[in-house]
């Protein structure tokens, strides 16, 4: 009965415990960024990009780290084919000649001990503009089905999308895009 006992609080003392500087590499089954648009002043356009990749350096008790998530802009889904198309071409997105999208860190912003947002630079289209993510969670611990050290986070944050150059269809098409991006990311040994 003492074994059962000193194993059931080394595993909750496991779950519960904080996690120390790690390097993680982003689970692109599971980081979905997503993007939301007003259409003619009336509704929102929702898409998102169904592949990406990246890392993540995690210190919350030095209250550092590093983010890099490398999206292929060539995954682009808004739910309709023909749509996604045009939205591929050249005015939009122009994956031919850019086929990724990149924010990179340059410093994470805490309040007492909590992740409150990100800092850095988004790159699209060849344009470089910076870009803050609020954090909205981030949770790192044992992930009890596959007994792996992970991480969980939402992010979002706007942008305009003139500064990138993708000017076609303002005003009937709103400048400001809302970035939303899920992200799990697992422990690399």
């Amino acid at each position: 009965m003492l074994r059962i006992r000193q194993l059931m609080f080394f595993l909750v003392s496991l779950l519960s415990a904080p996690a120390w500087s790690a390097t993680y590499r982003l689970d692109s089954s599971h980081t979905i960024p997503q993007f939301e648009i007003v259409h003619l002043w009336l509704f929102t356009e929702r898409g998102q990009f169904d592949r990406a990749h990246g890392t993540l350096a995690f210190d919350a008790e030095q209250q550092t780290g590093s983010l890099e998530v490398v999206i292929d802009a060539g995954s682009l889904d808004t739910g309709n084919d023909e749509r996604d198309a045009v939205l591929k071409r050249a005015g939009w997105f122009d994956v031919g000649r850019y086929p990724r999208i990149t924010f990179r860190s340059q410093r994470f912003l805490f309040e007492q001990d909590r992740l409150m947002a990100i800092e850095g630079e988004l790159t699209m289209l060849g344009m470089t503009q910076p870009m803050r993510l609020d954090i909205a969670r981030i949770t790192c611990g044992l992930n009890p089905v596959s007994g792996k050290w992970r991480c969980g986070a939402d992010a979002s944050g706007v942008l305009q999308r003139s500064r990138f150059g993708m000017r076609t269809g303002l005003p009937f098409i709103g400048d400001d895009v809302r970035l939303r991006i899920r992200v799990e990311a697992y422990r690399e040994n």
